[in-house]
């Protein structure tokens, strides 16, 4: 028999196709049993659990009903409102406690006013002196100890319980005095005390059973509860009954005679009522139990041992606005005052509050204050990194917590008998030494990188001796080659270099800050805080770990370095951050030590400069640009000597001057310039200019009084000439945009507004032709102040600067800083009188200030914004405008290269006399005239016999300026020029004068015979202070 099918379709499906099937079967079937089974699972659940809360509830119905007969048999018994109830009904053989503990229901009034009829007899009893052991146990109290002590926790906790119940309707009457027994609060918590009394053999019992009860919430939510107007009870002279007991329980803290077991930390005194905002505030005469009978102590160590660890175990169930480790924080530090101001507070109290401040204060979003004057364009910039996120008064509590008292305090307990003011040891750091600066230079670390720096830098410069004590610290290690390794706070760093991190990353900032209020008295001759001697090896120090930190460290790095994790958990003491943070503290306080010796040196300027740094490969490196050398020009370019500066910056210069001249070849402006109006003209027409433009060759045409175009071709030189006519003519104080220091210095008039009705933009316009002299490398001679010239490095001038402007206001300022008496009885307010032009006018140096009388306690800030006002504030829309201007040509990281005194030598050349042999190797002859000419050697001769004035007045005469290039003569444009004067061949020569074209530096000198005619003429040319006209 022959198959008849198709013959392809067994081969279709393949060989396998009957075991696929069978497999795809077996797996739904196994599917389908696993979902029978879960099936049958949830279902025996669901019985479960449906028996369970069956049982539950018959369980509470059940007990509701026993509760409702007991408390039928207990009215029928003791009547409703116990009036068969007598001190009797307290012993173990009544049946009063058993019963009423028994159904006793917090959320009942009738049951609440039973519990306040028992604890009226009980306090009765206790006040007529009755013995409270006797009450309940009778006369053999001993064989019912343990039903007693029941009882007691049970009505300790359920008085607590009704207290915690009823807050919200009590919470008027919640601090009332402990003699109001009248009100039900303080009826049920005098209860409480008494069943607690520390007298009484149950009372550890009876404190451990309820904090094992969780106690601490319920008082938590009692203490939240109290309504703001009950937070300002502190003329009621007695303490209240919450207080009372809260000071009995949080007294068992485990420690002889008590033996009550350690509670949890969730649960514990210093997680639920720390946390509770604005605790003393609530609880004033707490506070000061708290502070004063180890109390603190205690639970001030409990946190520091759970922190930051267990940060999570904090409640935050009040708002998002008042998270718990923020209240933690401002309650330790407004009880920290107190207890550390104790004369016998220990140095581990102080490492305690420190540490829990320190992780607390990590955890904190960064906070500011608000400026004292909002159009204050120069107010010290604060860190912008802040998050919004605190209740405003929580934060202010945080800040005015940490105040000069506070500081002083922790400072002086945590350093007493440990750290010395005094170099007396010479040996290296003890570890009890190391312990304490690390713990306090990590709590001071996290705070600057959290808190407004300006209060409490004052008072860590003026109420403590911690600069110093941490100076002593740092020189000792540094001589003994032994710097110590802060575990607990750091890890570690390349190179073995954290040992100096964390204490100089505090130091120099803190140190920075006292150079800005102290005075030169102070300085130098008492030399306070560090000696003179002391202040070249700080110098030494600081720049040789600077410098490690810029170069060593970054070149030792390896790129695929692990970050090693901080042992402390705490971001703001990363590495990264207290690296970066000691960069920017060695670079600002040696900036301000330069300045320091700029003003009377205590050390040679070169001590600044790092020898590593004076190399040509380090300017070659820092000229090219992205290059570490370049980095340490902008962060620290005082490590570099001023000549090494002055190439890279007339590199720059070259740089920017070539790649404007490719672009703006085609567009060279030209300007007419009538001689008579020479200022007016110059504003208009240049001060449309762009910026582009302005970098641009620019060529002057001067027009004369008849209106007259004068002849010539400006290649350059006519542009000099104009430009030293324009700034003598713009920046003489007859004009009333400047004024002048007592010195003859240059400073913006704070009353040019009354002069010009546009005197902003002319001060622009003023910067900008500054900025163009200074591109072009054209010297003008223009002296000016030391503060002013600070605002061209957009710097914050203080009191050391205010001797330049008003030495008068100066020594008043003085004389209060050191003012022995009461500064209050001077009747001073926060307000100055300005004085513009005959027109007074007074303002307020802070808001509220003509309310706001000056004391011996806000003096230094009295002071300091006086001197901010006069040397800042007056002249801060003067100077913002003319800073515009200058940065349109000379970019704000050129100019920060330099300091005051060096950018005053890029604006004039230098000060030092007349280099003759440099100008004679760098002069050109015209007109017969050669290097070799017997004339010119008697030339030389006479300039070399002059005296240094006369020497700069003669440059003058021949260049416009009387200081030199800063380079030397060979960088002088163009370069300096002898022509013969007069016909060759006259010999009418003797009556003529030399003459000068200082746009072309040309000395125009006539070939006279005798030396001493030479002599007498020249010195009646450079005397008589002209030019051309003497031709």
């Amino acid at each position: 028999m022959f198959f008849s099918g198709d013959p392809t379709a067994r081969e279709a499906g393949g060989p396998g196709r009957d075991g696929a099937t069978r497999s795809g079967d077996r797996k739904v079937l196994l599917e389908q049993t696993r979902e029978e089974r879960r099936r049958r699972h949830g279902l025996r659940l669901q019985n479960s659990a449906a028996t369970k809360i069956q049982k539950c509830f018959r369980g509470k119905k059940d007990l509701e009903l026993a509760r409702l007969k007991v408390r039928e048999n207990f009215c029928s018994t003791f009547g409703v409102h116990c009036q068969t109830v007598d001190w009797n009904s307290f012993s173990t053989d009544s049946d009063f406690l058993r019963q009423f503990l028994f159904f006793f229901n917090a959320n009942k009034d009738d049951d609440i006013d039973i519990l306040c009829q028992v604890c009226n007899l009980l306090l009765e009893y206790a006040k007529h002196g009755g013995d409270v052991v006797r009450l309940f146990g009778g006369i053999n109290h001993s064989s019912v100890e343990p039903l007693v002590v029941h009882r007691v926790k049970k009505l300790a906790q359920i008085c607590v319980q009704t207290v915690h119940q009823k807050r919200h309707d009590w919470g008027s009457q919640l601090l009332m005095p402990s003699e109001a027994t009248a009100k039900p609060s303080a009826l049920l918590l005098e209860t409480v005390a008494c069943l607690i009394n520390s007298r009484l053999p149950w009372n550890c019992k009876v404190v451990g059973y309820l904090q094992r009860k969780k106690i601490y919430c319920l008082f938590r939510g009692i203490i939240v509860s109290i309504p703001q107007i009950g937070t300002n009870l502190e003329h009621h002279n007695n303490t209240s009954s919450l207080e009372q007991v809260l000071m009995l329980i949080a007294s068992h803290v485990g420690h002889h005679p008590c033996c009550c077991p350690t509670v949890d930390p969730r649960w514990s005194f210093s997680s639920q009522l720390l946390s509770i905002p604005f605790l003393w505030h609530r609880l004033p005469h707490f506070k000061k139990v708290f502070s004063a009978n180890g109390l603190s102590k205690y639970y001030i160590h409990q946190i520091a041992c759970f922190l930051p660890s267990c940060a999570d175990v904090l409640p935050n169930d009040v708002t998002a606005n008042h998270p718990g480790y923020a209240c933690v924080l401002a309650n330790v530090l407004e009880a920290a005052t107190w207890i550390l101001s104790e004369p016998k507070s220990a140095s581990d109290t102080a490492a305690d509050i420190i540490a829990v401040c320190t992780s607390l204060l990590d955890a904190l979003p960064t906070i500011t204050s608000p400026n004292g004057r909002a159009d204050d364009d120069d107010d010290i910039p604060m860190d912008a990194d802040t998050i919004n996120g605190l209740d405003a008064d929580l934060e202010r509590q945080i800040t005015a917590a940490i105040d000069s008292r506070f500081l002083q305090h922790l400072v002086n307990a945590l350093f007493r008998d440990t750290l010395s003011t005094n170099y007396s040891d010479p040996t290296g750091p003890s570890d009890v030494e190391v312990e304490a600066v690390g713990s306090i230079c990590a709590f001071l670390h996290v705070t600057f990188n959290t808190l407004p720096l300006e209060r409490i830098m004052t008072g860590l410069a003026y109420r403590t001796e911690i600069v110093p004590a941490l100076w002593n610290f740092i020189k000792r290690c540094y001589e003994n080659q032994r710097w110590p390794y802060f575990s607990k706070f750091v890890s570690s760093l390349p190179v073995d270099a954290a040992g100096w991190l964390l204490p100089v990353s505090v130091f120099c900032p803190i140190y920075k800050h006292m150079l800005k209020i102290i005075d030169n008295e102070e300085f130098y001759e008492q030399e306070k805080p560090l000696s003179l001697k002391d202040l070249k090896s700080l110098v030494f120090i600081l720049k040789k770990a600077l410098w490690e930190l810029l170069w060593v460290i970054p070149s030792h790095a390896s790129p695929t370095q692990k970050v090693l994790p901080n042992p402390s958990g705490l971001k703001k003491l990363s590495i990264e951050n207290v690296k970066s943070r000691a960069r920017i503290g060695l670079s600002e306080l040696l900036t301000q030590l330069q300045d320091w010796n700029n003003r009377l040196p205590f050390t040679s300027s070169n001590d600044f400069y790092s020898l590593q740094a004076t190399s040509e490969n380090f300017v070659s490196q820092a000229i090219l640009g992205n290059t570490r050398a370049s980095e340490i020009i902008k962060l620290a370019p005082f490590l570099a000597p001023f000549t090494s500066r002055v190439k890279i910056f007339t590199s720059q210069l070259a740089n920017s001057r070539q790649s404007t001249t490719s672009h703006s070849a085609l567009t060279r402006h030209r300007f007419k310039i009538r001689r008579n109006r020479l200022l007016e003209d110059a504003f208009d027409q240049l001060s449309v200019l762009s910026e582009e433009d302005l970098k641009g060759p620019i060529r002057v045409a001067f027009v004369n009084e008849h209106g007259v175009e004068e002849a010539g071709i400006d290649g350059g030189g006519i542009f000099k000439d104009f430009m030293e006519n324009i700034t003598r003519a713009a920046f003489d104080v007859q004009n009333g945009l400047f004024k002048e220091t007592s010195d003859h210095l240059l400073y913006p008039n704070p009353g040019s507004g009354l002069a010009h009705e546009q005197h902003l933009q002319y001060f622009h316009f003023l910067g900008s032709l500054l900025g163009k002299a200074m591109y072009e490398g054209i010297l003008v001679d223009l002296p000016f102040a030391t503060f002013f010239l600070s605002k061209l490095k957009q710097k914050y001038n203080f009191l050391n600067d205010l001797p330049s402007l008003d030495p008068e206001l100066y020594r008043h300022l003085l004389f209060l800083k050191h003012y022995a008496g009461d500064i209050s009885a001077l009747e001073l307010y926060f307000v100055i009188l300005n004085n513009e032009y005959g027109e007074q006018s007074e303002e307020e140096l802070l808001q509220g200030g003509r309310d706001m009388r000056v004391t011996n306690d806000n003096v230094i800030t009295y002071i300091h914004l006086v001197a901010n006002h006069r040397l800042n504030y007056q002249i801060r829309a003067q100077s913002t405008h003319f800073l515009r201007g200058f940065q349109q040509l000379i970019p704000n990281e050129w100019i920060n290269m330099f300091n005051e005194h060096e950018i005053q030598i890029l604006i004039s050349g230098s000060l030092e006399s007349l280099d003759v042999d440099d100008l004679r190797s760098n002069t050109n002859y015209s007109g017969g005239y050669h290097p070799d000419h017997e004339f010119i050697d008697m030339f030389w001769e006479v300039l070399k016999g002059f005296s240094s004035d006369y020497q700069k007045k003669f440059l003058k005469f021949v260049t416009g300026c009387s200081r030199g290039p800063l380079l030397g003569f060979q960088y002088l444009e163009p370069k300096f020029c002898i022509q013969r004067a007069g016909v060759p061949g006259m010999e009418d020569h003797e009556d003529r004068l030399p003459t000068s074209a200082t746009c072309m530096n040309l000395l125009k000198l006539p070939p006279y015979k005798k030396k001493e005619h030479l002599e007498s003429k020249l010195l009646y040319a450079i005397n008589s202070e002209a030019g051309f006209d003497l031709s």
